[in-house]
């Protein structure tokens, strides 16, 4: 049996589904999305699994979104949500559970079952009352999701290009990872060629993206794009009081950020400096599910426009898409060289460039990027491997996270790693998700040695490291994310660093008791604890010796070295007394 809604223009609207067998609570389901949702959404409930499957069905083959499906624990048991997410893999799924039963044990199993499988984004509770907006505020969190990831008609960027190059992978990467909805045709398509026409675009030679305003970018530089979208790449000011700073922070991921809001909100005039995009590494992750106070995980580029807006809020001062060129220090002022802007200066500098991944170093496989094959998780990428056979190398939880969300897309996903296992560098969450997960494989001790194809990624080569056997797979997609090359080429000597490139800080820089000799303040004070080698500059998150490299260590950086430098600047006595934090 369906309850549906004003079914005269489902085709106009995307549905809200609900799956329960017990009659009385769909009802106050129906009427619970209907008050609020029915306006914009078509509201379909259904009474059985089987049922809700013909229908999702058939909404698929009518190329019908769908935007959220809901499911009571019993029909999750029949494998509705693993359905969803092969019929409708954008669809925000939820798994309802009545008021209180998460203390049931076969309720609680359910629920972590459907999570390790990532067969549900969260469970929901039932409504109890009307309006109940607890039930409400998980709904509405569901849809700004689904919104973001399936936005075309309306988006703020039109990008025509040709599908398999560099340089529309690295706009489209671009878009994705600083929020901007953005919705991507082929040049070659009929929509493509008309969307050119209409703007005067002649035969292009590079991608060409189109702003909600009628702007038209042809070939654009990652500046140009920025400014575009309202992305700050130039300072606010530019006279000598618009390029003194308190502090300076080179580096925009979860720890730069986090400095700049705590360094912000204690009065002191910050400045971030990021080449990329913001949030780093962390900001091209699928899904982080273990970083505290987000239950149901957060996605990379959404954890690092909260914390830009945070600090934005607090007034810190940003210029993105620039790279930081040299440091030097001037008597007590540090100065940082700015590509196309010159010297900024402040009286300390936060280094939080993190890591890069490194490269793979095979040469047919290097001139695939972009077509097939990239660094990162490249979330913007998930159209071109759908119902494919793709590949994710490396062995940490960036690569795991990238798994887990190429599989609601791909036939099938391979992780290969060099490691004989995952035990040391992934988390345990993450390696139970892989177990479960129906189509993915998990090959450690393997790696990959060659591939190639003709405009795009067609196969890989993989190589036994222990027997020493080649196998060549088909293969539309490769994803790299191994290991990492800390960013400091452009630093100067005198910061200390260990053989892998990696800063040192603080006790780092003591050696038998005694501070190391490039130390210039010897005799005077010991380097802070997160301080290099070099006064007043200090190292945090992935680029610091020992680092272990997660998201909330890198978080905890950022506000601690922020404490040091507010000592370091109002009381250089290094035998002051620890004072609490403040929060």
């Amino acid at each position: 049996m369906s309850i549906e809604a004003n079914t005269d223009t489902r085709a106009q609207r995307p549905a809200l589904v609900a799956v329960d067998s017990n009659a009385e609570a769909l009802k106050r389901i129906e009427r619970a999305l209907s008050s609020r949702y029915g306006r914009d959404y078509e509201i379909v409930c259904e009474t059985t699994p089987a049922s809700a499957l013909e229908t999702l069905e058939r909404m698929r083959d009518a190329g019908e979104q769908v935007a959220i499906v809901l499911a009571d624990q019993w029909s999750a048991e029949c494998q509705l949500l693993a359905r969803v997410g092969e019929l409708h893999p954008l669809a925000k799924r939820g798994l309802l559970i009545d008021w209180g039963a998460w203390g049931n044990r076969e309720t609680a199993e359910a629920i972590f079952g459907c999570m390790a499988r990532r067969e549900m984004d969260y469970y929901v509770m039932k409504p109890v009352r009307e309006p109940d907006e607890q039930f409400h505020r998980t709904l509405a969190e569901f849809l700004q999701e689904w919104s973001k990831a399936t936005s075309s008609a309306g988006s703020e960027i039109l990008v025509v290009g040709e599908r398999w190059t560099q340089a529309a992978h690295r706009m489209r990467d671009l878009l994705a990872r600083n929020g901007v909805p953005y919705r991507f045709c082929s040049s070659h398509s009929e929509e493509g060629r008309a969307l050119l026409a209409k703007h005067g675009v002649d035969r292009p030679n590079g991608p060409v993206a189109i702003t909600w305003n009628g702007t038209v970018l042809e070939s654009p530089s990652r500046q140009q794009v920025a400014e575009a979208i309202g992305v700050p790449t130039k300072l606010e000011r530019d006279d000598e009081a618009g390029r003194s700073f308190d502090v300076i922070v080179v580096g925009g991921g979860p720890g730069g950020l986090t400095a700049a809001v705590y360094a912000s909100s204690e009065g002191l005039r910050t400045l971030v400096i990021e080449s990329e995009s913001i949030g780093g590494q962390a900001g091209s992750s699928s899904m982080i599910r273990n970083y505290l106070g987000f239950q149901r995980g957060v996605y990379g580029a959404e954890l690092a426009q909260r914390a830009y807006q945070q600090a934005w809020v607090f007034q810190t001062e940003f210029l993105l898409m620039r790279t930081a060129k040299e440091l030097r220090a001037d008597g007590d002022r540090l100065v940082v060289d700015v590509e196309d802007i010159g010297e900024v200066s402040a009286r300390a500098v936060i280094l939080a460039t993190g890591v890069s991944y490194r490269r793979l170093e095979v040469p047919e496989l290097e001139r695939l990027i972009g077509a097939g094959v990239y660094y990162g998780a490249s979330i913007s990428e998930t159209q071109g491997i759908l119902g494919e056979d793709v590949y994710v190398v490396g062995g940490g939880n960036s690569a795991g996270q990238a798994v887990m969300h190429l599989a609601r897309f791909a036939r099938k996903v391979t992780l290969v790693a060099r490691r004989a296992a995952l035990e040391e560098t992934m988390s345990s969450y993450l390696r139970n998700e892989l177990d479960v997960a129906q189509n993915v494989e998990v090959r450690c001790g393997t790696e990959v040695i060659g591939g190639g194809g003709q405009r795009r990624l067609e196969y890989l080569t993989l190589r036994n490291r222990s027997t020493s056997e080649a196998e060549r797979v088909p293969a539309a997609g490769l994803f790299l994310m191994i290991g990492g090359r800390p960013r400091t080429e452009w630093l100067p000597e005198d910061i200390e660093h260990d053989r892998g490139g990696y800063l040192l800080t603080g006790l780092d820089l003591v050696r038998d008791g005694t501070v190391v000799e490039c130390w210039p303040l010897r005799g005077v004070r010991n380097p802070r604890m997160l301080e290099t080698s070099m006064p007043g500059v200090f190292a945090i998150g992935d680029l610091r010796h020992g680092s272990i490299q997660r998201v909330a260590a890198a978080v905890g950086d950022g506000s601690l070295v922020v404490y040091q430098i507010q000592r370091l600047l109002s009381s250089p006595d290094p035998q002051e007394a620890p004072r609490p934090a403040r929060v």
